[in-house]
């Protein structure tokens, strides 16, 4: 698929048909996961990769409790995805990093870091995810961990602490209603609103 069809077509899809998915084409998705940039090639993430039934009834339980009991709409189609992957960053890898040689911020400190690059870079290969499973014929929704449920998650499948969840995808086929289009309906904000070139304002 080109590129701009792939942009195109890549929505949140938040209810799923039955099919499983591929494990080889699970494994190319991952593959591209694997390409994104990252700072210092510091490649400071790691994917929990839940793809059986049970694994992702063990995410829903330790994430969203009781609600699985009675799940509201957005809950019950989302529990209909066959594959949750969970993209973790690590911000000690890049403070690592940037004490090497090459680098020399040998005190390690986080003020070296206005924006934390970890999750940004962490993000990236989320995106990368959802971009190659829709060249799959797949599609994808990244929705956030709720806070309050970071410990019980990390619990549930041995997370260490030094890993932070950015954020969990979805992955299956989108079902023949692939859910709500949810805050989408806002619609794009135009170009000319988002687009700065040269700075703001007139000149």
């Amino acid at each position: 698929m080109e590129l701009t069809d792939v942009v195109r077509r890549r929505r949140m899809v938040r209810n799923y048909s039955p099919r499983p998915v591929d494990p080889e084409a699970l494994d190319r998705i991952l593959g591209h996961a694997l390409r994104a940039p990252s700072a210092g090639f510091s490649q400071g993430w790691a994917f929990l990769v839940l793809d059986t039934p049970v694994d992702v009834a063990r995410y829903w339980r330790s994430t969203a409790g009781d609600r699985v009991d009675a799940p509201d709409r957005w809950l019950r189609g989302m529990m209909t995805a066959p594959v949750v992957v969970v993209p973790f960053s690590h911000k000690q890898a890049y403070l690592d990093r940037y004490a090497e040689p090459d680098k020399g911020w040998t005190d390690r400190s986080e003020e070296r870091w206005p924006v934390p690059y970890w999750d940004v870079d962490t993000g990236m290969a989320a995106l990368l995810m959802m971009l190659a499973a829709v060249d799959e014929g797949l599609g994808s929704c990244f929705f956030g961990v709720p806070g309050d449920a970071v410990d019980a998650l990390r619990a549930e499948f041995g997370v260490p602490p030094a890993y932070r969840p950015v954020g969990a995808l979805t992955i299956g086929h989108p079902a023949a209603d692939p859910g709500s289009r949810g805050s989408a309906r806002r619609g794009r904000r135009p170009a000319a609103e988002v687009v700065h070139r040269g700075g703001w304002g007139n000149r």
